[in-house]
């Protein structure tokens, strides 16, 4: 590893969106989301030194990320929690209260993974979707920093003023946020700390770094760069690529199509992008020798894992960070034994901690 990286975030999955397999569509109840399995990979991430953890949300799948936050953060001490958080179910103020009082909690242990979502059966553009968010998360930022709301918006006509937990010093938490569509980027450059990528080419990461630098600027702001897939890290190489075989050796297309169709973004501009790339791939689903796209097969949204042994994984994760992603959210299938492993053979490679941010104030621009 080069001297003078800096340090990466590094970051582990809670799975709470019946999202963990031992085989890839083989439902284990062993492995379902429940505050005793989710939990105990949230305690085994902190235990193994991660820096932070994703507690995912998804409407109709698994168990709820906000009520799972407040409980877990009495059992932890130092990671940090990514709360997912499914903007287009939520009330503003109410959810600003929310993450103030998850943030006593926790002693500001707290950060936001804000969703672009709607409420199952709405449709929105994706254009009027994510102009929405960006007036959310003005919204939402300006309530945690203890602030008035005068708003005659799109979506959101508001003046009101901030609850008074937000007075206790917690301010807004970094905002982490995802999306490919150039109203999901413009979104994140006037919004967002981090913005969030699902796994690419490093040509096409660094290309959207760029892009995303520029437009944050145009905004005043200042953005970093995360990336979150999945891994699959073994002695060898090829005891990695058999993991990855036996991972999707009791899959057939059809329960893989009826996962995928599950998700409400099962449309949206990254996952087209996934399938595109496995389409790009070898017949063994790798698009480079150690990006593999099989797990895309069987799950909307990030579809691609790094597979490889001790050494490859780390050098792609570095090879990332030198294109200017400084952020990793990774998982692994089961999770708590990818983490085991992750964190014996990787870990201890990779210079690591915790995001140094504070939020920077959202701008709400005119799109109209």
């Amino acid at each position: 590893m080069a001297n003078n990286r800096q340090s990466v975030e590094l970051a582990w999955f809670a799975a709470l969106c019946d999202d963990d397999y031992e085989f890839l569509g083989v439902p284990d109840e062993d492995l379902q989301s429940s505050w005793l399995h989710c939990s105990d990979i949230v305690r085994r991430a902190e235990t193994n030194g991660f820096d932070n953890v994703l507690l995912p949300s998804g409407y109709s799948l698994g168990i709820d990320s906000t009520a799972f936050a407040g409980a877990v953060a009495t059992l932890t001490n130092e990671i940090n929690l990514l709360l997912a958080v499914r903007l287009g179910e939520l009330v503003v103020p109410q959810l600003a209260r929310q993450i103030a009082t998850l943030q006593q909690i926790s002693n500001s242990r707290l950060v936001i993974n804000a969703i672009s979502s709607e409420m199952p059966g709405e449709q929105l553009s994706s254009e009027a979707r994510y102009h929405r968010t960006t007036e959310y998360l003005y919204v939402l930022g300006e309530l945690l920093e203890g602030r008035e709301v005068n708003i005659e918006g799109e979506f959101l006509q508001l003046h009101i003023d901030p609850p008074r937990i937000t007075g206790q010093g917690y301010g807004c938490p970094p905002i982490y946020f995802g999306g490919l569509s150039e109203a999901a980027r413009d979104c994140a450059a006037a919004s967002a700390d981090v913005y969030l990528m699902w796994p690419d080419t490093t040509a096409k990461v660094s290309s959207v770094v760029l892009d995303l630098t520029h437009r944050a600027q145009n905004f005043g702001r200042k953005i970093s760069f995360g990336w979150r897939s999945h891994v699959i890290v073994r002695e060898t190489e090829r005891e990695a690529r058999e993991a990855a075989r036996k991972l999707l050796s009791r899959l057939d297309s059809a329960t893989g199509d009826a996962i995928r169709a599950k998700s409400l973004d099962a449309t949206s501009t990254g996952v087209n992008r996934q399938s595109e790339l496995r389409s790009a791939a070898d017949d063994e689903g790798y698009l480079e020798q150690n990006l593999w796209t099989g797990v895309g097969r069987a799950r909307s949204g990030a579809g691609i894992a790094i597979v490889g042994d001790p050494d490859q994984v780390t050098a792609k994760l570095n090879e990332l960070a030198d294109a200017g992603v400084s952020a990793f959210i990774l998982s692994g299938y089961p999770h708590l034994k990818e983490c085991d492993l992750f964190a014996r053979y990787v870990l201890p490679q990779i210079k690591h901690a915790p995001l140094s941010l504070t939020h920077a104030p959202a701008v709400l621009h005119d799109h109209r």
